[in-house]
């Protein structure tokens, strides 16, 4: 999906190749560096994990950590490696082997959620290691970051005059992304799904395991299914929740997310005009009009924040963006909004932007985590920077994207685009279209996930799909199970929010029992709103 940082309970709800990517050989599942040869990747599938305590405030105590090694490259394994960090929970029933999950974003370190939210998966411990990880350009695994170059792309379209000079502002888009290269190091030329599949992998051997079982939420579905294309042969057992789509260009993608943002917000403002202390007041029409002129109002006169960084309207759009992705955080939120427009002190809502595992480092040009030539060992957790998040989403986003539009076609569209973006959400839809825009000036993405991902030849996989999930329309997990083919067995949450493991007790005893017992739904039964038998 374009945009998507879930928070929920915890750990579910926190929450971009070369052309040489498409030279994987699916039967083998490793890539080629040349014709006829094939790249030795023994010393990374030999590798051991040693697991320790997690060190850092906050961490479990029976939380362990630890580290993998993977090429920068795998078409080049000698050209430079990567350390991937590595979090567990161990089984504590007859193990049976490892899960492992990804919590989705792009960009959302697996570490740090799963020691705030491990409690959801504490029933899975009754079979595996329950196993996450930090991927590739992410948390302490390399992370990506854009400096000053995030700023430089919001600014480009902010604002009532914002892209009115629609070719000034693609040319500070294109120093944008100059500036996330700097920012960034050599990870950034080899951050992608693609790249990721094959990091995982690595971690399944290292796991010590034949076949992957696995657990992906929103952006972690589009991981598991192009890992089944890739290793077809390796799938265990794998469930999807919150099912990205495959095929969608980006600008498709923004639409439909501004527009589920969008119910998403008037729901909330409708639950928060029955409350007194509604900082929008108590008329429902009214308290949309007064978010919109807010974030208007903090375009033009950002508010000072504690990390020296204005707090500008837009950031406050990707703070409301997050927290409506689970009823549970409406509370939070408005006690956040009051704390914003009574008392001009955004720290509430700053921490939906960080998700509260993000510290404020700001780096300078050419001092990425690493350093070196791709020879990187994992980051300290006080050292990932402020940006790393959505740097790291657009970073996969747009390598996973093969549309690279010039500036001419921009331009021609830009008015259209605009139009479709604000019918879609007045208060989301401008940021959306932000997103699409900031792939311009990279290099062009992958047509690996659009092209190749489809008519799986692996293991049957449970998609779970909500009706009511602002993120990733129930649309996707149909068009998803039909593209990925027989494999895919359709469980339709007739819920709301973003996922259903979390939310759906129905949803949640069924994906366990699916990956602890190989107990499959009938593809197409339903877990009804509130259900829990």
């Amino acid at each position: 999906m374009l945009s998507e940082r879930s928070t929920r309970s915890a750990a579910i709800r926190r929450c971009a190749l070369s052309g040489a990517l498409g030279l994987a050989l699916l039967g083998a599942g490793v890539p080629a560096a040349r014709a006829g040869t094939q790249p030795d990747l023994s010393r990374f599938y030999q590798q051991k994990i040693t697991w320790g305590r997690c060190q850092g405030d906050g961490m479990p105590r029976d939380l362990q950590c630890g580290k993998i090694t993977v090429p920068l490259d795998y078409a080049h394994p000698t050209a430079g490696i990567l350390d991937l960090a590595l979090a567990r929970y161990r089984a504590t029933g007859d193990k049976r082997g490892s899960v492992v999950l990804n919590f989705g974003g792009p960009g959302g370190p697996g570490v740090p959620q799963l020691a705030e939210g491990g409690k959801d998966f504490m029933g899975l411990t009754n079979g595996y290691d329950v196993v996450t990880f930090d991927p590739r350009g992410v948390g302490r695994s390399s992370p990506v970051s854009c400096g000053e170059g995030e700023d430089d792309a919001l600014a480009a379209t902010a604002g009532e005059d914002g892209l009115a000079d629609p070719r000034a502002a693609l040319e500070q888009l294109r120093r944008a992304a100059a500036a996330c290269v700097r920012h960034s190091g050599p990870v950034l030329r080899h951050i992608g799904t693609v790249n990721a599949a094959r990091d995982l992998d690595v971690m399944r051997a290292a796991l010590g395991v034949k076949k992957l079982n696995y657990l992906g939420f929103s952006y972690g579905t589009r991981l598991g299914a192009v890992y089944a294309a890739e290793f077809p042969h390796k799938v265990g057992r794998m469930a999807l929740d919150g099912v990205d789509t495959l095929t969608e260009p980006l600008t498709e993608q923004g639409i439909a997310g501004a527009q589920g943002q969008q119910v998403a917000l008037e729901d909330f403002v409708d639950w928060c005009v029955q409350d007194i202390a509604c900082p929008l007041g108590r008329d429902a029409r009214s308290g949309r009009e007064q978010v919109v002129k807010l974030i208007r109002s903090m375009d033009e006169d950002p508010v000072p924040s504690d990390f020296g960084k204005p707090f500008t309207g837009q950031d406050l759009v990707t703070a409301i963006a997050q927290a409506l992705y689970s009823t549970k955080l409406w509370p939070s939120l408005e006690r956040a909004l009051a704390e914003l427009v009574e008392d001009g002190d955004p720290s509430g809502v700053l921490g939906f932007t960080s998700g509260g595992f993000a510290p404020p480092v700001r780096r300078t040009a050419g001092d990425h985590p690493g350093g070196g030539q791709g020879n990187s060992g994992l980051t300290d957790a006080e050292d990932v920077p402020l940006d790393n998040l959505p740097a790291a989403l657009m970073a996969i986003n747009c390598a996973d994207d093969p549309d690279r539009p010039s500036a001419e076609r921009i331009t021609a569209d830009l008015d259209r685009l605009r139009a479709a973006y604000e019918q879609a959400s007045p208060v989301f839809g401008r940021f959306r279209l932000t997103q699409v825009l900031m792939c311009y000036g990279r290099p062009k993405g992958t047509d690996f996930v659009r092209e190749r991902v489809k008519d799986l030849g692996s293991a049957r996989m449970l998609l779970v799909g909500t009706r009511g999930d602002p993120a990733t329309p129930y649309r996707w997990t149909v068009e998803t199970a039909a593209r990925l083919g027989s494999s895919a067995v359709v469980l339709d949450n007739r819920g709301d929010g973003h996922t259903g493991y979390a939310s759906s007790k129905c949803v949640h005893r069924k994906v366990d029992d699916f990956l602890l017992y190989g107990t499959l739904p009938p593809s197409g039964s339903s877990c009804g709103e509130d259900e829990e038998d």
